[in-house]
C-alpha cells in the first residue's frame, strides 16, 4: 500500500514537471491538452492539488469543460471552490447537475453566500429543493454529509416486482450494497441487501427476508460519531432519518472515508493552529491572515510567561545558573504536557472518553506524570550537580521538574473537557494553552524555589 502511494506521488511529481516545462516555454496548448487526455481524472485532481495559483489556473484552462464535474468531485472542497468562484450563476447550475448532490453542496457551502444564492437560484426547481435540503444541515452532521439519491421499496412487493422495477432505472446510485425498505409515509423501516434480493427466491416478498435490526442514522448527529458507526458496523451504507423517522438520504463509505481523513487533519493541523482545510498552495493573502491570529495570541501567552521570569530577576541575577537550566524546565512540561493532550483529545473525537472514564485517565495520567517525574528529576539533579557543582540548585530542578510534569499531566487531562464547554476547539486551542500553563508553572516553580533557597 506504502508503495502503490509512492508511485502515486512520484508520477504526479513527474507529470507536475512537465507542465511547468510546456508553461515555462510557452509550448503549444495541443501537447499540454494531449498529456492531460491520457490522465485519469484522480490523476488530473492530485496534479492541480499539488499546483501553485498560477499553474492550476494554466490546467484548468486546459480541461474540457464536460470534464470539469469529474474533477471537481475529486478535490479538495476548498480548491473545488476556487474554480467554481470564477464561474457565473447558470455556469454553476449546470455544473451541479452533473454533481452528487453531497458533493455539489460542500463545494457550494465554500462559496460566498451571494454567489451560493445565485446559483441555486439558476438550478432547475428539483435540483435546488435536493441541495437546499442538504444545505440545511450543519456541515459536520450525518445532514450535511448524505446523499438524497436513494432507493426505496415496500415490504408488501415481491423479489421479482422489486427486481423489475430496478430494472427500470438507467443505473443506481454508487455503494448501494442495500435498498431501503420504508412503508407508505417514508418511514423507515429497514434494509434489503442486495445479495439477498439477487440470490432468493422472487416470489418472497421483500417483508420475508428485510432486516428490521439495522440502526438508521439520525440527521442531525455529529460527523464523527457516524464515521464510528460506520467503523464498528462495517456499513457500506446507511439509511439517513429525520425526527419523525422518515427517510430522508442516505450516507456512503466514500463520504465517511471524508471524514475520518477531515477528522486526522485537523488534529494534525490543529496542533499548529491551523483548520484541516488549510490549502497547502492557498495564496499568501489567504494564508497569512490565518496564521497572523495564532501567532498573536502565542505572543499574548510568550509575554505571560516573561512577566513571570522578570518577577525573579533578582534571583536570576544572583545566581546565573538558573537561566541556564530554567528552559529544561518548561520544555520537559511541555512534552509531557502534549503527549497527554494528544491521548485525550484523539480518546474525545472518537467516543472513548466520557464520566465513567475520566477520573481512571487522569489518575493513570497523574501516575505517569509522577513516575516520569521522579525518574528524570533524579537524573537532572545529578546532572546539574556535577556540571554546576550545587546541590542546592540540583534539588530545585528536581523539585521544578516533578511539579510541572504533574502539572503536564493534569492540564493535558481535564483542559480538552473545559475547552470543549467552553465552546473552544481542543485540538486547535488546546496546545497553545497547555503550553502556556507549563510554561508559566515551570518558571514559577523553578524561579520561586530558587528565591528561596538563595536569599
Amino acid at each position: 500500500m506504502q508503495a502503490s502511494n509512492n508511485e502515486e506521488l512520484d508520477k504526479t511529481q513527474i507529470n507536475l514537471s512537465k507542465i511547468s516545462e510546456i508553461q515555462e516555454s510557452n509550448g503549444e496548448l495541443r501537447i499540454a491538452k494531449r498529456m492531460l487526455s491520457g490522465l485519469t481524472s484522480v490523476e488530473i485532481a492530485n496534479l492541480i492539488n499539488s499546483s501553485p495559483p498560477k499553474t492550476r489556473r494554466y490546467l484548468w484552462s486546459l480541461i474540457e469543460q464536460e470534464d470539469h464535474a469529474d474533477i471537481l468531485q475529486e478535490l479538495p472542497e476548498e480548491v473545488a471552490a476556487q474554480f467554481v468562484e470564477r464561474m457565473d450563476s447558470h455556469q454553476v447550475a449546470e455544473l451541479t447537475e452533473e454533481l452528487d448532490v453531497d458533493d455539489a453542496a460542500d463545494i457550494l457551502q465554500h462559496l460566498p453566500d451571494q454567489v451560493m444564492q445565485q446559483a441555486l437560484a439558476a438550478m432547475s426547481a428539483q435540483n435546488r429543493a435536493r441541495l437546499e435540503t442538504i444545505l440545511s444541515y450543519e456541515e459536520d452532521t450525518a445532514g450535511g454529509l448524505m446523499d438524497t439519491d436513494v432507493i426505496t421499496i415496500r415490504p408488501r412487493f415481491t423479489l421479482d416486482v422489486v427486481l423489475r422495477y430496478l430494472r427500470r432505472h438507467e443505473e443506481i446510485p454508487p455503494s448501494t450494497d442495500q435498498l431501503i425498505v420504508v412503508n407508505s409515509d417514508n418511514v423507515y423501516l429497514g434494509t434489503l441487501s442486495m445479495s439477498k434480493l439477487l440470490t432468493t427466491d422472487p416470489n418472497i416478498s421483500v417483508r420475508e427476508i428485510m432486516r428490521t435490526d439495522v440502526e438508521a442514522v439520525p440527521v442531525d448527529m455529529d460527523d464523527g460519531k457516524v464515521a464510528q458507526l460506520f467503523e464498528q458496523n462495517d456499513w457500506v451504507s446507511a439509511p439517513v432519518i429525520n425526527e419523525q423517522d422518515q427517510v430522508v438520504g442516505r450516507i456512503t463509505i466514500d463520504d465517511v472515508v471524508d471524514v475520518i481523513i477531515e477528522d486526522a487533519e485537523h488534529s494534525l493541523m490543529g496542533m499548529s493552529g491551523l483548520g484541516e482545510d488549510e490549502d497547502t498552495f492557498a495564496p499568501v493573502i489567504k494564508t497569512t491572515p490565518r496564521r497572523a491570529i495564532w501567532l498573536g495570541i502565542n505572543l499574548l501567552t510568550a509575554i505571560l510567561a516573561s512577566s513571570v521570569i522578570n518577577i525573579f530577576e533578582e534571583t536570576i541575577e544572583k545566581v546565573v545558573a538558573l537561566a541556564i537550566l530554567m528552559p529544561i524546565v518548561a520544555s520537559m512540561g511541555g512534552v509531557a504536557g502534549s503527549q497527554t493532550l494528544t491521548v485525550v483529545v484523539r480518546g474525545m473525537a472518537l467516543g472513548k472518553i466520557g464520566p465513567t472514564n475520566k477520573n481512571w485517565l487522569l489518575l493513570r495520567e497523574i501516575s505517569s506524570g509522577l513516575i516520569n517525574g521522579l525518574l528524570w528529576a533524579l537524573t537532572l539533579a545529578l546532572l546539574t550537580a556535577w556540571w554546576f557543582n550545587d546541590i542546592k540548585i540540583a534539588i530545585i530542578i528536581a523539585v521544578a521538574t516533578i511539579i510541572n510534569l504533574l502539572v503536564a499531566a493534569i492540564g493535558g487531562t481535564l483542559l480538552p473537557s473545559l475547552l470543549k464547554r467552553m465552546g473552544i476547539d481542543p485540538a486547535l486551542a488546546g496546545g497553545v494553552a497547555l503550553t502556556t500553563v507549563t510554561d508559566v508553572v515551570g518558571f514559577m516553580s523553578f524561579l520561586g524555589l530558587a528565591t528561596l533557597f538563595y536569599r
